[in-house]
C-alpha cells in the first residue's frame, strides 16, 4: 500500500506532457516534521530570550566616548569662532555708532553756538574731520573742522557763502557735552559774493553784474532819467580795503540815449553828452542838419575847422561833402560836448532828436548819484581774539571771491 508520501515522491519524478521533469510540490506536513528535529531549546536562553548564533560577532567592549567627543569639540570649535566674529562685528558696529553719534552731537552743538555768537539767520554747516572722533575728543585735539556759513549780511549786500577750514584745534572741556571752548591755531577759507545776490540787492532786477576781468565788474541795466528809460553801463573795480574789507570804485559810467548819444557824468574832455559814431555818420549824410551844425560858432570852434572851410562848405555841396566825409571830421564831431551848446541852441538839439527836458535832467544827475547805485563795501567782523585777514580778491563768472586766513582764534570763552 502506497502512502501519500510515496505518491508525492513519485509525482515529482514523473514527466510532464512534453517529457520534461516537473519540480516536486512541497508537502506542508514534511516541513512540520522537520521542525521536530530542531528543538526550540537551542534558540532560547535560560530566561526565555532568543540568542544570536553569529560566529563573527565581536566580543562586547565598553563604548569609546573620546572619538565622538573629538567630533563634537571640532564642531563646537567652528561655532565658537563664528560666534566670536559675530560679537566682534557687533561691538565694532556699536562703537562706530557711538562715535558717529558723539560726532553728530558735537557738530550740532558747534553749529548752534556759531549761530548765536555771529547772530546768523540760519545755522551754519559744521563738519568735523578725522576718525574716530572719540579718540580725538579724549586727546582734546581735533584734526580739522570745516564750517560753511550762508547769507551773512554785509551792509548793502549779503555774502552768499563763507567757507572756512580750521586745522589743529585744541579743545577745552571734559567731553562732548562739556566743551567750554576751542583754540584755532590756523584757519583758511573763502568768501563768495555772487552776482545773483548783487543783482537782486543792488540792481533791483534792473541792473545785471558780470565779470569784466580779473578784478573788475561790469554792470548793465536801465535807469529812468527825465521820465525816459536809458541804458546804463558802469565799470567797477574791486579792491581789498584793509585787512577785512572789500571796496569798489566806479571808473566808468555811461548812459545811452538809444543809439543817438551817450552821456558820461563829469567834466573831463571825454565826459558829457556826445554823439555816437553811428549817429555822427548819419548826420554828415543829411545836408540840412550838417549845415545847421556848422552855423553854430561854438560847435565849429570845438571842431577846429577853419572859418574859410566852413564858409566854402555852406555855399558848395562838394566842399560840404569833402569836409564832412573826412575821418578827422567825424572823429572831432563825436568829441563835441553837446551840453555846452544845449542852452544856447535848444532848437538845434531838438532837430537832432534830443529833448531839452532830458538834457536838463542829465545835468542834474551827478556822477556820485549814479556811482552810488553800483558801489558797495564788505567788512568781515573782527574776532574777539586772534586775527582774520582777507588775502587775494578775484572776480569770476559766479561773483567776487576773496581768500581768508586766520590765526590764534579763541572760540567759546
Amino acid at each position: 500500500m502506497r502512502t501519500p508520501h510515496h505518491q508525492t515522491h513519485h509525482a515529482a519524478q514523473s514527466d510532464g506532457p512534453s517529457g520534461e521533469l516537473v519540480p516536486p510540490r512541497r508537502n506542508p506536513y514534511e516541513e512540520l516534521a522537520s521542525l521536530a528535529d530542531h528543538p526550540l531549546d537551542d534558540f532560547l536562553t535560560e530566561d526565555g530570550t532568543a540568542t544570536r548564533q553569529d560566529d563573527t560577532e565581536e566580543p562586547w567592549a565598553p563604548p569609546n566616548h573620546r572619538r565622538g567627543s573629538r567630533r563634537r569639540n571640532r564642531a563646537t570649535g567652528l561655532t565658537t569662532v563664528a560666534r566670536c566674529l559675530v560679537w566682534v562685528l557687533t561691538l565694532a558696529c556699536l562703537a562706530t555708532l557711538a562715535d558717529r553719534w558723539a560726532l553728530l552731537y558735537a557738530e550740532h552743538k558747534a553749529s548752534q553756538q556759531l549761530k548765536g555768537k555771529l547772530h546768523l539767520a540760519a545755522a551754519p554747516e559744521v563738519h568735523i574731520g578725522g576718525f574716530p572722533f572719540l579718540t580725538q575728543l579724549a586727546a582734546q585735539r581735533l584734526d580739522s573742522v570745516s564750517v560753511t556759513v550762508p547769507d551773512i549780511p554785509a551792509h548793502r549786500v549779503t555774502l552768499t557763502q563763507v567757507t572756512a577750514t580750521a586745522d589743529d584745534i585744541r579743545l577745552d572741556g571734559d567731553g562732548p557735552t562739556a566743551v567750554r571752548g576751542a583754540l584755532v591755531r590756523q584757519l583758511h577759507g573763502q568768501v563768495l559774493l555772487s552776482f545773483a545776490d548783487m543783482n537782486r540787492e543792488l540792481g533791483a532786477s534792473q541792473v545785471a553784474f558780470t565779470a569784466h576781468g580779473p578784478g573788475r565788474v561790469l554792470a548793465r541795466g536801465t535807469v529812468r532819467v527825465g521820465g525816459r528809460a536809458l541804458s546804463v553801463r558802469a565799470d567797477t573795480r574791486i579792491r581789498r580795503d584793509g585787512d577785512r574789507g572789500i571796496a569798489t570804485s566806479v571808473d566808468g559810467i555811461r548812459l545811452d540815449i538809444d543809439d543817438l548819444a551817450t552821456y558820461r557824468p563829469g567834466t573831463g574832455s571825454t565826459e558829457g553828452l556826445h554823439l555816437t559814431p553811428a549817429s555822427a555818420r548819419r548826420l554828415t549824410r543829411e545836408a540840412e542838419k550838417i549845415k545847421a551844425l556848422l552855423s553854430v560858432p561854438a560847435i565849429v570852434h570845438r571842431l577846429g575847422v577853419p572859418d574859410s572851410a566852413v564858409r566854402a562848405a555852406l555855399h558848395d555841396e562838394d566842399e560840404l561833402h569833402r569836409l564832412t566825409g573826412a575821418p578827422r571830421f567825424l572823429h572831432e564831431l563825436t568829441r563835441v560836448n553837446l551840453l555846452d551848446v544845449a542852452l544856447a541852441h535848444p532848437k538845434f538839439l531838438k532837430r537832432l532828436g534830443l529833448d531839452l527836458t532830458l538834457l536838463t535832467a542829465l545835468t542834474k544827475l551827478t556822477r556820485p548819484d549814479i556811482a552810488d547805485r553800483f558801489s558797495f563795501a564788505v567788512q568781515l567782523p573782527a574776532p574777539p581774539d586772534g586775527a582774520v585777514h582777507l588775502q587775494r580778491v578775484t572776480v569770476d563768472r559766479d561773483g567776487i571771491r576773496a581768500d581768508v586766513s586766520g590765526t590764534g582764534l579763541l572760540l567759546g570763552h
